[in-house]
């Protein structure tokens, strides 16, 4: 049997927090190459290993403030705005001050500690204070406590447990952006090398329709229910909107007043405000799902299947679309009609037909590569709280 003992985080770790160097000196990040991590980062990032953010810094950065150089195998969380992202670093990165990362020591397994942190994501939270945010204070995050196997090798048949299926997840990630970008690379080629092309505005193919804001003092639940509601965020770097642990819902009454802001099976989805120009399909688990204001749905599609009009618009030229038809000076915002008006390329029926054939096929193993990965990412879940508690029992496991 395996034994467990009682410690605290600062008992596994190294605690450290970050910093930003100043924005307004160039010098702190033009041509910086030391990967530098933000909150921001992790709210669209899928994996465990993290190698870089959006922006690198300079060593005159990393310098000119308290971030300091966390070494590989490194485990981030977020301790604000908000509170419990997770990663582990790939290589050498530093933060931001919204992370208290924790440096493993030698008899800490890094991936149990990553497993760990999730685990006790809601119990951190709590101990959250501020007014304008929460925020965990490295102090605190040092002393909360925490059960874990004495016996490092206890830690690693867990993680070993757990990891094999986050393995299979990322491999199915892996699979599906190849997939994608075969896809894409399809659909550049043919319109390109294709003699026949015509084009169409964007609102002849489709109706364009807006979402619904939800009405005032009224807030979203997390607890599941029939009426999962789809936000800007929910697009993110996905092909296939589907329903996951990270929506939110809205309540009966709420939907009676919002009912006809719903979704189908195969709309596409564009994010209008915000981050604009994000798309992807709506799958079969959000069927009659509400629709954030701040998107709007391509629905009853002809002549062109969904996923010919996600290449486009993902290609350089809808791309480009998009900022033309992109307006506002203090919050940008992409308008119904300027959708509507974009033009798209259209192949004659017999270049056409074999095309969408062939994205059909690509698109139909992306869908499945997808479910497979929900239905092990709800098998990891199911796992994570038993094998974290001792309530399943690993002395047996093979390394």
């Amino acid at each position: 049997m395996t034994e467990w003992k009682e410690c605290k985080i600062a008992d596994l770790g190294t605690v450290i927090g970050g910093a930003t160097p100043s924005t307004k000196d160039p010098a702190n990040y033009e041509n910086g190459t030391i990967a530098w991590i933000t909150p921001k980062d992790l709210a669209t990032f899928t994996g465990r290993y993290i190698k870089r953010g959006e922006r690198n810094i300079t060593e005159i950065g990393l310098k000119s403030c308290s971030t300091q150089l966390l070494p590989p195998n490194s485990v981030l969380f977020s301790s604000r705005a908000p509170i419990g992202y997770i990663a582990i670093a790939a290589n050498e990165v530093c933060t931001n001050q919204g992370f208290k990362s924790v440096i493993p020591n030698d008899d800490t397994d890094p991936l149990f500690l990553y497993y760990l942190l999730k685990y006790n994501k809601d119990k951190i939270e709590s101990m959250g204070s501020g007014t304008t945010f929460k925020e965990v204070s490295g102090n605190t995050m040092k002393g909360i406590s925490v059960r874990v196997p004495k016996d490092v090798s206890a830690q690693k048949r867990i993680s070993a447990v757990l990891g094999m299926i986050d393995d299979k997840i990322e491999e199915n990630e892996r699979i599906n952006d190849n997939l994608l970008e075969q896809a894409s690379t399809l659909f550049n080629s043919a319109i390109q090398q294709s003699t026949s092309v015509v084009y169409a505005e964007l609102g002849s193919l489709a109706e364009v329709k807006g979402g619904k804001r939800l009405p005032k003092g009224v807030n979203l639940v997390t607890t599941p229910n029939q009426h999962p509601y789809i936000r800007v965020r929910d697009l993110n770097n996905t092909v296939f909107a589907s329903l996951s642990n990270d929506y939110e819902y809205v309540d009966d009454e709420t939907q009676q007043s919002i009912s006809r802001y719903t979704v189908s099976t195969g709309d596409l989805l564009i994010s209008i405000v915000g981050t604009i120009g994000l798309t992807t399909i709506v799958d079969h688990t959000l069927n009659k799902a509400n629709l954030t204001e701040n998107c709007v749905k391509l629905t009853n599609i002809k002549n062109v299947t969904p996923e010919y009009l996600l290449l486009f618009l993902r290609s350089l030229q809808g791309v480009e679309a998009i900022s033309k038809g992109t307006v506002g000076a203090v919050q940008l915002k992409l308008p119904i009609k300027n959708i509507q008006s974009i033009t798209v390329p259209l192949l004659c029926d017999e270049e056409l037909q074999p095309l969408q054939e062939t994205l059909s096929a690509i698109f139909s193993q992306i869908s499945a590569n997808i479910i497979e990965m929900k239905q092990l990412a709800d098998i990891r879940d199911t796992l994570l709280p038993k094998l974290m508690s001792g309530e399943l029992d690993v002395s047996a496991v093979e390394l």
